[in-house]
């Protein structure tokens, strides 16, 4: 036995209880009126065409299934494959290529790339909340991966495309986002959204966080061009170990990634990073996690990115 021998991994019955009972804990909700009392299941029967978890509302009349209104809508895959990509990508601590997806289930490439994507929709958190509103420290450091788009390569990091990781010590939490530059004009509203003033700003000596610094309670650096990578509580380990799976994944798992997609690659990152075993969570309740965050999400073939 192992953990991919759960039912809902093979029957689609089982499949659809196990979601329900994700994103309806205490019971179905019509996504259509809302609704919680009066709803009712429809007994599947495929020779009539009446697919499995299906029901209908008394309020509004209206059929339903829990996929109804998140990014598995229209899903034409069976559910319980849906759900085994999700505990490949959620178990996966580098990523599980759009390739090997589509050996596994046994589905075309676009579909295996599709599906993976709304996989990273669903673990795109959306939380907005500032890093160190406790005073405590808060790291902020920048990478390079790939080149930008039509741009020439040469001497520097300006033909490089940029991403931007803040990590937060005390909740050990990563935000992470592609920038278009280095620039303080730049990074100084990403970082004043993201960081609270009051919070303990740790970076290397880059030059351009030297203004932004003066917007927190305090801006402490480590000077990694003189060897010098860690002082008492001052550095930025955290953030370049993250910077560490993240490129390991980015380029020996996915190996090609357009700018226009990062965005979701680094969602799946950060998903994994926040809900990792260290902390407390194991390979099963990161994937229900990253199943509860499929609500009000879609996206459509014709808009991917």
């Amino acid at each position: 036995m192992s953990v991919l021998s759960a039912p809902y991994f093979h029957n689609e019955e089982a499949a659809f209880a196990k979601l329900e009972s994700v994103i309806w804990p205490e019971g179905p909700v019509c996504p259509h009126c809302g609704g919680t009392d009066k709803i009712y299941a429809i007994k599947p029967n495929l020779t009539k065409r009446i697919r499995y978890g299906l029901k209908k509302c008394g309020q509004c009349g209206k059929q339903f299934t829990v996929k109804v209104g998140t990014v598995f809508e229209h899903g034409r895959i069976p559910l319980c494959k849906f759900l085994q990509a999700a505990y490949l990508m959620c178990s996966s601590k580098k990523g599980v290529s759009a390739k090997q997806l589509e050996r596994t289930l046994e589905v075309t490439y676009k579909t295996a790339w599709f599906l993976a994507h709304r996989i990273r929709e669903a673990m795109r958190s959306g939380d907005l909340a500032p890093f160190g509103g406790n005073g405590g420290a808060v790291e902020a450091d920048e990478t390079f991966i790939g080149v930008e788009p039509g741009a020439k390569v040469k001497p520097g990091y300006q033909h490089k495309r940029k991403v931007l990781a803040l990590v937060d010590r005390e909740t050990k939490q990563v935000r992470s986002m592609v920038v278009d530059s280095l620039k303080p004009s730049t990074l100084g509203p990403i970082l004043s959204a993201n960081i609270a003033r009051e919070a303990r700003l740790m970076t290397d000596e880059a030059r351009h966080y030297v203004p932004l610094g003066k917007a927190f309670a305090s801006h402490e650096t480590v000077h990694h061009g003189a060897e010098e990578y860690v002082r008492g509580a001052v550095h930025t380990n955290t953030a370049e170990g993250y910077f560490s799976i993240f490129k390991r994944g980015m380029k020996g798992v996915y190996q090609h990634c357009a700018k226009k997609h990062l965005h979701r690659y680094l969602a799946e990152f950060d998903f994994r990073y926040n809900e990792r075993e260290a902390l407390g969570v194991s390979d099963l309740l990161r994937t229900d996690r990253a199943l509860s965050g499929i609500i009000g999400k879609r996206l459509t073939y014709s808009e991917p990115s």
